[in-house]
């Protein structure tokens, strides 16, 4: 038996994590809205397959209600072709991306929808006039970007936060970035999260500012700066979703093996862990844009239809976290 056989033997026999049985996460998001309201939502540029798609769908699940925001004439020659049915829904003719973020965000902005949805524009083409300090969805929040993930190998919903739009952030960005996953994990049901700032290792060390900005942000929410959640770290990934691991290198948290929260530390890392999950792990994303006036949904050309509904079951489970109300 080969070295490598040996090894895969040993990790079928003691795994670090307990797979459950498959996807366990995402169909509770999308039922918990059905006693909801559909969320009124601008639905930028859609002009792929799943973009049109993703909205329709998103449509006939009762999440959303949308306003199709783009050339009025190319959306329908596209939703004729795929075979769906726009004629219910309003339209914002538009013919350049840009105009059309711009007429999305001054829809949400004047209160006119409850969520903004990307379709198959950049999304710095959407997020730019959403930032704009004087026209845009600004809040006292830094707005920062959320990947829910459904996985069977892991038995519990897992946030990783900022994988898509704070680059390098620093301390006081992250602050707001740890405060806006708390404030997701309770509107998705988690009413304590367990929050994992993670690093290559578990002890501060003055040549890593990944480890010195986990101690300090465990000590703010020790002082009451970021509050809802239990904070760890340095926490190493590991140790962070298996409690084996955390058994191994003698580490006694609340936060290790049981994190609902991963704190990465930069976009890079994120968004590279984010994709081995997906890739590798098998894992399902759904995405978020949080900290802006409404919520904004990111869906990928890559998306599955149950990820689509997700991101939209999200943004509708924000929403009433913030604005509670019941369907009559």
């Amino acid at each position: 038996m080969s070295d490598l056989a040996t090894l895969a033997e040993a990790v079928a026999l003691d795994p670090l994590v307990d797979h459950p049985a498959d996807y366990h996460v995402f169909h509770k998001f999308i039922q918990r809205c059905k006693d909801l309201p559909a969320v009124t939502t601008a639905v930028v540029w859609p002009l792929s397959d799943v973009a049109m798609k993703g909205a329709v769908e998103a449509a006939l699940a009762g999440l959303i209600e949308p306003t199709l925001i783009g050339p009025r004439d190319q959306m329908n020659a596209l939703a004729a072709r795929i075979g769906v049915d726009i004629s219910a829904y309003p339209v914002v003719d538009t013919d350049t991306e840009a105009k059309a973020a711009e007429a999305a965000v001054a829809i949400c902005r004047a209160g006119n929808a409850q969520a903004l949805m990307k379709g198959s524009l950049h999304t710095d083409e959407l997020l730019k006039p959403a930032m704009a300090r004087d026209t845009g969805l600004r809040t006292a929040r830094r707005i920062s970007h959320v990947f829910i993930m459904d996985t069977p190998a892991y038995a519990r919903t897992l946030l990783i936060t900022d994988a898509a739009i704070n680059i390098t952030p620093e301390l006081e960005d992250k602050v707001h970035i740890v405060q806006n996953a708390i404030d997701l994990a309770h509107a998705l049901g988690i009413p304590e999260p367990k929050v994992a700032l993670l690093s290559a290792v578990e002890t501060v060390s003055p040549k890593i500012k990944s480890t010195l900005d986990a101690a300090a942000l465990c000590k703010m929410a020790d002082r009451g700066q970021i509050t809802g959640g239990i904070l760890d770290g340095p926490l190493a990934f590991d140790t962070a979703v298996s409690q084996k691991a955390a058994k191994i290198k003698k580490l006694v948290s609340p936060v290790t093996g049981v994190a609902d929260i991963l704190v990465v530390p930069d976009l890079e890392s994120g968004n590279m862990l984010a994709k081995q999950l997906e890739y590798l792990g098998g894992a399902q994303l759904a995405g978020i844009v949080l900290g802006a006036r409404v919520p904004t949904i990111l869906t990928s050309r890559a998306d599955s239809a149950e990820t689509r509904l997700t991101s939209c079951a999200v943004a509708v489970l924000l929403h009433y976290a913030a604005h509670p109300a019941v369907k009559v």
